[in-house]
């Protein structure tokens, strides 16, 4: 479909010929709408999942860290209450927080009562606190899944390599930096590109909670859009088949570029035996 020109132009299905390259040629065009957009929707995508990945991994490392040291009480408890965030299902969380944040939603109206602002925040209509809004959140969504699949992980680390680092007088940023971050980077790195495929094709996060808004007028992307919503709105909203077929090609040659080259350049990949 990506070589022909297929799809629905006004109110009547074109007949489809085959064009080669051409839609291929339209997308990487800088000087066309088509092209622009894609540049830009591809730019944010890439910070997006790099935000939403390592910012995930951290929080929900160190989350994990906080609740396996000895002096935290009731472990099992504290665990239950950040998984229990994960049984609500993840599109009525993320439209109760799109309602919650419009500027006549419940944060806003809550912050003009007390007095903190006299004008409603733009959450969702401006580009920057747009972008920010989606990435915060997806903190909130993603943090437990994190905490979940690191903790059994932390828990085997080999004691003496932190009562090595005790004894040479080592505080915890340097333990963490120096022991506990090269060695989960070096288990999990396969899940790693695992969760940034995954958030590069991340449709839940920005459909439902900012609908890739804001979108300038007569354009077919918002600025939060990503390539996998941007396709979306191109074949089922605008029926741009051909157009649509393009960015799924583009989108699977990124995605494919990035985790094998990661994955060949890795510890994991180059000494699976190698951590001490």
């Amino acid at each position: 479909m990506a070589f022909t020109n297929y799809s629905i132009t006004g109110n009547h299905l074109v007949l489809f010929d085959w064009v080669g390259l051409k839609n291929f040629g339209t997308v990487l065009n800088f000087n066309s709408s088509i092209g622009k957009e894609f540049w830009s929707v591809l730019a944010w995508t890439l910070v997006w999942a790099v935000f939403a990945t390592f910012l995930n991994y951290l929080f929900g490392m160190l989350l994990a860290i906080l609740i396996n040291r000895k002096e935290t009480h009731w472990k099992s408890f504290w665990r239950f209450c950040f998984i229990l965030s994960i049984a609500v299902p993840q599109f009525v969380s993320l439209l109760i927080m799109r309602t919650m944040l419009q500027p006549e939603g419940a944060v806003n109206v809550l912050l003009k009562n007390a007095g903190w602002i006299s004008t409603s925040l733009p959450f969702f209509t401006d580009v920057t606190w747009a972008r920010v809004s989606v990435i915060v959140i997806n903190l909130w969504v993603g943090i437990p899944y994190t905490m979940m699949q690191v903790t059994g992980i932390l828990q085997n680390i080999p004691a003496e390599l932190y009562e090595s680092a005790k004894i040479d007088g080592a505080n915890a940023f340097v333990t963490f930096m120096k022991i506990t971050l090269p060695y989960m980077l070096f288990v999990t790195t396969p899940y790693l590109i695992t969760q940034f495929t995954g958030n590069v094709n991340n449709f839940n996060v920005i459909y439902l909670l900012s609908g890739g808004d804001p979108t300038p007028v007569g354009a077919t992307a918002g600025k939060t859009d990503l390539l996998v919503t941007w396709l979306y709105k191109l074949t089922i909203d605008k029926q741009y088949y051909s157009i649509g077929a393009v960015i799924g090609i583009f989108t699977f040659i990124v995605l494919a570029i990035v985790a094998l080259v990661t994955y060949r350049n890795t510890g994991s990949y180059k000494d699976e035996e190698g951590f001490m």
